[in-house]
């Protein structure tokens, strides 16, 4: 059947480390990823830890990794290798990780579900990051920050007023939904890597916008989607990682601070 894993992916990747390959310096778009592998405790390796990092990552996105006859190449990181698997964007590598890392439900029980979790975890990626991304590059993401300071205050200024407050307040109402089921989890009464994302999510949101995510956190309209970010900080696996030197502090990736854009 075409549906079938050819046995050749399926021997190479068997008990096989994963490989993210991704830029070091910032946490960016490969965190979600880390953030999965951390709370499944999964072997995995790092570019961002590696000696030659940058070396592999700009390989990859260069064309310059002969492995085309099996894999297209990749656009840009973050980028997971799984024995003779190459793939890249974030919510494809975690649909990919999800089942294999027991981070969505049993297909057997509840086969619709990783289209469901994937939905949500493209909406806060959506939001949540891509959209922070764009309050501090509205104009273009080739030309720096200094050059588009004007632009980037009226962009900013909108997503705390109305964006930002739109995107909290789905999350709550998936929260208070009947899907949501028991505890503080989006869907089915566990955690799966679309709380992961949301969680990694608003860290970044809090770093960037901390007095607006402070009076939004007070106002309480938003409390279950502040309650899942604790919870999933208090997960000993990602509360281990947090602690950690693996875990890399903000900088001048997605989400960035400049105090002019600290809007309440």
């Amino acid at each position: 059947m075409a549906s079938e894993v050819p046995p050749k992916r399926q021997k190479s990747a068997k008990d096989v480390p994963y490989h993210l390959i991704y830029w070091p310096g910032i946490p960016g778009r490969g965190e979600h990823v880390r953030l999965a592998l951390e709370e499944a405790g999964a072997e995995y390796t790092d570019t961002a830890f590696t000696d030659g990092g940058v070396d592999e990552v700009l390989a990859y996105v260069q064309g310059k990794i002969p492995d085309d006859g099996l894999n297209p190449p990749p656009c840009a990181p973050p980028i997971l290798k799984h024995g003779d698997l190459v793939i890249s964007q974030t919510p494809n590598i975690l649909l990919y990780l999800g089942n294999r890392l027991g981070l969505v439900p049993d297909a057997d029980q509840d086969p619709d579900a990783m289209y469901k979790i994937n939905a949500l975890a493209l909406t806060a990626l959506d939001g949540l990051s891509n959209e922070p991304h764009d309050c501090h590059h509205p104009i273009a993401s080739g030309l720096y920050y200094e050059d588009q300071k004007e632009e980037a205050k009226r962009r900013s200024e909108d997503y705390v007023k109305n964006r930002l407050p739109k995107f909290l307040s789905y999350f709550e109402r998936v929260l208070e939904s009947k899907a949501s089921g028991d505890g503080p989890w989006l869907y089915g009464g566990a955690l799966t890597y679309a709380d992961l994302v949301l969680f990694q999510c608003v860290d970044g949101v809090k770093f960037m916008f901390p007095k607006a995510m402070a009076k939004l956190e007070r106002g309480g309209k938003h409390a279950k989607v502040f309650q899942l970010y604790q919870a999933v900080a208090e997960r000993p696996k990602i509360k281990a990682y947090l602690q950690s030197d693996r875990r890399q502090k903000y900088s001048n990736g997605i989400y960035r601070y400049y105090e002019e854009l600290d809007f309440a």
